[in-house]
């Protein structure tokens, strides 16, 4: 080949290149927490204003119904993964049932390794150790709030409970920032967004509506407390005005999202995604949809869905079209011509649907499944809707289930078509379309079990591997008494150590308990350091300590006047050599 035709050839690739890098859409997902379905001015609320939110999904695609699980860490896990939480270990919301196996790949992962810069801003709730951060699994910029939401026991020292000026992690170091938490997110994310010159996969996922309420944005709380909330207000109008302050904050800031891809001149290449993560913590306004967080009836599990992608996605309702968290995988995955090489996905994608190109599929079966305790159990707190009916097991998400113990079951069948609210339970007039729901759940169970409790032990947390402080909190520790995350609660966390040591160790103690008198730390209960506390202002700090080289359980004692508890929190740093 010549010289000229060479170089012709280099740049007529290399412009191929450039164009499809430059035609990959950007990729944006916006979800709040604990937001219901009828959360939403789109949703006919009779008091919340969202404009931003409503006009975002005139300009959208969306389907007939979406679902996700009824509480948080299943959701994320799902959403991320392209898979039933069931699959991984990622099953419950804490004490070490909230972390997703580092084998598992996520969509950070996959559109990582095609090119595209990774953010998450908010929260994360699968894991907040090595190797379960957000920067393990994908992502190449996060600023996230450790463990299942602010104002919980994985609070940074010094940041309990601060929704405002909130110490939070950037990709993995704990910083103090100053402002309303979802602000800093916004804030964080549209900065990361403006930086970056080839495709970005940007994912806000607020911790707010979720409570506590202490502390919300003061001009919208203000606003709300002043306005007559109805009957969504009846029964305790200043919790209502403040969850409805932090819903009119999330419209502000979805909607400072939209202008910096305006700006940007990149929103008709930028495909959006906007959803709750389960129903609402509250009895608020549902569109008359049965149940809240935690159930398995509509309220707790369907949520809005939009999806906008100017020139692809045609604005209006595929009806006969029914979706699930774990289609945004396989839907990204086809939006931006990213092959599926791993496979092992769940969802399917609905990018055909959405553009108008393929009809959808009425009769697909949804399973919904989520509950407390070490595995799933069959049939508890379960669902599966195929086509116009649903078939309900609504045990309860609370309940837990000890090993070998069976789920009640008293089935519930609806036509959600003909009844969204699931008023007329029809269990009795149509035991043969019962039956076959049944067998349809069963062996879909049978599908995605791991295999009992053994099989769903939380990841190990790798302790030596980074050189940034590994904190155990009570977020992700396994109980060995009765309370989970109460003060004189016991637990050990699972770990991993990658050498001997040394380790620096600091125990955080449970304010407002009697002074510790002794504090013990066990592996695999041995003794492996021990000390006494002489002053009321001793730090409990171990300066060199060697553990084995192996997986075992890590468990930090606290003796005082009153008995044993375990720690309220440990920090472990490896020893620099000199």
């Amino acid at each position: 080949m010549s010289t000229v035709l060479l170089l012709l050839a280099l740049l007529v690739n290399g412009s191929a290149t450039a164009s499809t890098d430059r035609d990959r859409p950007n990729v944006v997902i916006i979800m709040t927490d604990d937001q219901g379905f009828g959360d939403l001015g789109v949703q006919g609320h009779p008091v919340l204003q969202t404009p931003r939110i409503d006009a975002l999904a005139a300009e959208s695609g969306t389907v007939g119904a979406f679902y996700v699980h009824p509480v948080c860490t299943p959701t994320r896990a799902a959403l991320f993964t392209g898979r039933y939480p069931q699959r991984t270990t990622a099953i419950d919301t804490w004490i070490g049932r909230a972390m997703l196996e580092p084998d598992e790949v996520t969509i950070a992962e996959r559109l990582r390794d095609a090119g595209y810069a990774t953010g998450i801003f908010g929260k994360w709730h699968l894991g907040d150790c090595h190797p379960m951060r957000p920067m393990d699994q994908g992502f190449d910029r996060s600023v996230v709030h450790r463990g299942g939401g602010i104002a919980q026991p994985a609070d940074p020292e010094g940041g309990e409970g601060r929704y405002t000026d909130p110490i939070l992690l950037r990709d993995g170091v704990l910083e103090s920032f100053e402002g309303w938490c979802t602000d800093i997110y916004v804030d964080e994310m549209t900065d990361w967004m403006t930086k970056q010159d080839g495709p970005f996969f940007a994912v806000l996922t607020t911790n707010a509506p979720h409570g506590p309420f202490h502390d919300v944005p003061t001009e919208e709380l203000e606003r709300y407390h002043a306005m007559d909330l109805g009957p969504t207000g009846a029964s305790n109008h200043d919790r209502m005005a403040r969850i409805l302050a932090m819903d009119a904050n999330i419209d502000e800031n979805v909607g400072r999202v939209l202008d910096t891809l305006e700006r940007l001149g990149v929103a008709k290449n930028t495909l959006v995604f906007y959803l709750h993560d389960n129903g609402a913590d509250h009895d608020g306004y549902s569109v008359g949809l049965r149940g809240r967080k935690g159930t398995v009836y509509e309220g707790g599990v369907r949520t809005p869905f939009f999806a906008r992608w100017p020139g692809r996605i045609p604005p209006g309702n595929r009806t006969d079209a029914v979706g699930m968290h774990v289609d945004l995988v396989p839907t990204i995955l086809e939006s931006c011509g990213v092959e599926d090489a791993g496979g092992g996905l769940d969802g399917r994608s609905l990018l055909g649907v959405l553009e108008g190109r393929e009809a959808g599929d009425p009769e697909r079966s949804i399973v919904i499944q989520a509950h407390r305790g070490d595995s799933p159990v069959e049939w508890s707190n379960a669902m599966i809707r195929s086509g116009r009916w649903k078939l309900v097991n609504p045990s309860g998400f609370g309940r837990e289930l000890s090993s070998g113990e069976s789920a009640p079951r008293v089935f519930e069948l609806y036509d959600v078509l003909s009844d969204p609210s699931e008023r007329n339970n029809l269990i009795d007039a149509e035991p043969a379309i019962a039956t076959q729901l049944q067998a349809q759940y069963e062996a879909w169970f049978k599908d995605v079990d791991r295999g009992g409790h053994a099989a769903y032990l939380p990841p190990p947390i790798s302790l030596g591997v980074i050189t940034e402080p590994v904190w155990l909190t009570r977020q992700d520790w396994r109980r060995t008494s009765k309370g989970a995350w109460g003060g004189r609660s016991e637990g050990y966390w699972r770990v991993e150590p990658v050498t001997a040591g040394p380790f620096a160790i600091r125990v955080r103690p449970v304010e407002g308990l009697p002074r510790p008198e002794r504090v013990r730390l066990r592996f695999d209960g041995e003794v492996i350091a021990e000390i006494e506390i002489d002053s009321d202002d001793a730090a409990i700090i171990f300066d060199a300590v060697t553990m084995p080289v192996r997986r075992g359980r890590l468990s930090a004692e606290i003796q005082d006047a009153s008995g044993r508890y375990g720690a309220y929190q440990v920090e472990i740093k490896i020893v620099p050599k000199s």
